[in-house]
């Protein structure tokens, strides 16, 4: 089984639940308060870890309660935090997450610290010579390190996951250095301009961004399930119907199953169906790290 190298950010997550998620200018009264561990880079770490996955992870904290909480949840959980940072300028990153009775929700993220995570602060051994390693990376970390890191890995063959988010415009320089992109129906729409509602234009938004130079791209549908699409394969493969409580993290833990079967050697038709039944699980779960399935439940 290979590493998983996950490279991305840590935040804490301060949740409010209520009825509805409030329109601009609006002030409504919410009901549960929770502080939670999160960040997508922290999430997908932690998910991994949880499916017996064997995960290193580079971040960068502050020198704060928050980073130090932080640090001590993913020795916890049994990964490899060797090569995580200290900056002593800039806050642990936050987020502001508000959840409706519908599971459905909204986040504003304060980056911190992890916007000062370069490239240059990752060392050169998390790289590796093992070409069975996965490195999954997301968006909540500059798009430079992202960039340089991909190139840096599919230069060694390894396999490089981007989860796109939060989305944004990316280069065909960084596009093609990506073994598998995983965005959700929001991003592939802000990535390609074409609006996924349904299998046939989540078809149509996976050939463009496979047009841009990335080999394999996986588009997650929430309920609806997650399309693949490769130069074998063109499917939505469907999820197990269940009850969402709360979806904050329901990428991540797909995104961190996905790596956990790429590494025990899964092809990526049985990595997404073991992937859904991880997010399937997740999303019956409130909070983010909190939420992600052990291993003996999938």
């Amino acid at each position: 089984m290979g590493k998983i190298v996950v490279i991305g950010s840590t935040n804490t997550d301060m949740v409010v639940k209520s009825k509805k998620i409030p329109s601009p200018g609006e002030t409504i009264l919410g009901g549960t308060f929770m502080m939670n561990p999160g960040g997508k880079g922290a999430n997908q770490a932690v998910a991994a870890a949880r499916l017996n996955g064997n995960v290193t992870f580079v971040t960068k904290l502050g020198n704060d309660l928050f980073g130090e909480q932080a640090k001590h949840i993913f020795d916890f959980e049994g990964i490899d935090t060797k090569y995580i940072l200290k900056d002593p300028k800039s806050p642990s990153g936050i987020a502001l997450i508000m959840v409706d009775q519908d599971g459905e929700n909204c986040i504003v993220v304060a980056p911190g610290s992890n916007g000062t995570l370069s490239a240059y602060d990752i060392a050169e051994e998390v790289y590796g010579n093992d070409p069975s390693d996965v490195f999954l990376m997301q968006l909540e970390i500059p798009v430079s390190t992202v960039e340089f890191v991909a190139q840096k890995v599919y230069e060694r063959k390894n396999r490089v996951i981007l989860n796109p988010a939060p989305a944004r415009q990316l280069s065909n320089d960084l596009l093609t250095c990506i073994d598998i992109i995983t965005p959700n129906e929001v991003e592939a729409e802000i990535l390609t301009g074409i609006k996924v509602i349904d299998a046939a234009s989540a078809e149509e938004a996976a050939e463009k961004l496979r047009s841009t130079g990335v080999k394999n791209v996986i588009i997650t549908m929430g309920a609806a399930g997650a399309f693949l699409l490769t130069d074998k394969v063109s499917k939505l493969i469907p999820v197990v119907p269940v009850r969402a409580v709360d979806t904050t993290a329901a990428g991540d833990v797909f995104n961190g199953a996905l790596a956990v079967a790429i590494s025990e050697g899964k092809d990526l038709e049985e990595a997404v169906v073991f992937a859904n039944k991880a997010a399937s699980i997740s999303v019956t779960r409130m909070g983010a790290q909190a939420s992600a399935p052990y291993r003996k439940e999938i």
